[in-house]
């Protein structure tokens, strides 16, 4: 039995931009075949067609939304396939997310050309890539929301509505007026989340939830 070529699949909701990925590809891994794919979709009908690939390239943020929930769910059926995140938000809670998803790297669509072939060549070689982009700076970028829920930072969803009022910047006196509660048991519970979440402060609090949305249930 003849078995199928082996191919790559590049994800990206910019057709001009998954294009040139694809034939970057394909210069640099000449053996492969490249499917690019538009939408997240695309990506479990291709596999199915023909078989899991030989690696994935996934820009993580589409116009759909994020599709790390999904990707996850698909890589059950193909574990083997290793994948290559590349996203033009270059925070460091976005590397995070896709390390915690499988990612095996991650590639800033600022990089250099050079760069993403050395990536490619690295994860599919098995070697872990992980690099920011060079000269980024937090400041000037606006990174996605990627939600979060309480449970997901070890808090209960009592804790999850007052951190979600914290990050809105409320004080203990509003946050108790408007969760009818008492200011003594807010600030007991600002406490817990402090030492939960291993930080000192409300700045630091908000500064380590930057880019993620707190969602309640």
């Amino acid at each position: 039995m003849d078995h199928p070529p082996p191919y790559a699949i590049v994800l990206d909701d910019h057709p001009l931009v998954g294009r040139g990925m694809a034939q970057y590809l394909g210069t640099v891994l000449p053996a492969l075949e490249v499917a690019v794919a538009t939408q997240w979709r695309d990506v479990p009908l291709l596999s199915a067609q023909r078989g899991c690939p030989r690696l994935l390239v996934a820009d993580v943020w589409l116009a759909e939304g994020p599709c790390l929930d999904a990707l996850v769910a698909w890589r059950r059926g193909c574990v083997d396939t290793p994948w290559l995140a590349v996203s033009g938000d270059d925070d460091p809670s976005v590397i995070e997310r896709v390390r915690a998803a499988g990612a095996l790297g991650f590639v800033p669509k600022k990089a250099a050309p050079e760069t993403f072939g050395a990536a490619l060549r690295a994860v599919l070689a098995g070697r872990p890539w992980f690099e920011p982009a060079p000269g980024a700076d937090a400041r000037g970028s606006v990174p996605h929301q990627w939600t979060i829920a309480p449970r997901e930072l070890g808090l209960t969803p009592r804790q999850g509505e007052i951190l979600a009022l914290v990050l809105r910047g409320l004080p203990n006196k509003r946050i108790a007026s408007q969760l009818d509660i008492s200011e003594s048991t807010v600030k007991e519970h600002v406490t817990g989340i402090l030492e939960r979440l291993g930080v000192r402060s409300r700045v630091e609090a908000i500064t380590l939830l930057r880019g993620r949305r707190l969602e309640l249930s």
